[in-house]
């Protein structure tokens, strides 16, 4: 499977999975159902919808993409991790491994929240 055949939902999860900085592991985190619009400064806004086809989308990819690229993938109800693997290992101590990048419902709530507290500080 290659990238052109990717959903884009699935291409920008697979795209937080590519920014490997300082050689650790990206995790991204997303939930199935998962629809935002995002605006960036001075930009267009854009949004990431990710659906049970982008899911699957991505399960495929994962397991026969030709780029020889090695990832773990698991999912707990609809809250799914993504992890682009070094050397195509799982390290043993994942859970040191902060979540990258979140595309879920409940983050989007906690930074909405955090946003508007620093907001009223700065009053």
């Amino acid at each position: 499977m290659e990238w052109t055949d990717l959903t884009e939902g699935a291409k920008a999860v697979l795209e937080q999975t590519r920014n490997i900085k300082n050689d650790h592991i990206q995790i991204v985190e997303f939930e199935v159902g998962f629809e935002e619009q995002f605006e960036e400064k001075d930009e267009d806004s854009y949004t990431v919808s990710i659906q049970e086809e982008d899911y699957e989308n991505l399960k495929k990819y994962t397991k026969e993409n030709d780029y020889e690229e090695k990832y773990h993938m698991a999912r707990n109800k609809n809250i799914v991790k993504i992890i682009l693997l070094e050397n195509g290992k799982i390290p043993d101590n994942l859970s040191e491994f902060p979540v990258f990048r979140q595309y879920k419902k409940e983050a989007l709530l906690k930074d909405k929240v955090e946003t508007e507290q620093v907001t009223e500080e700065q009053e």
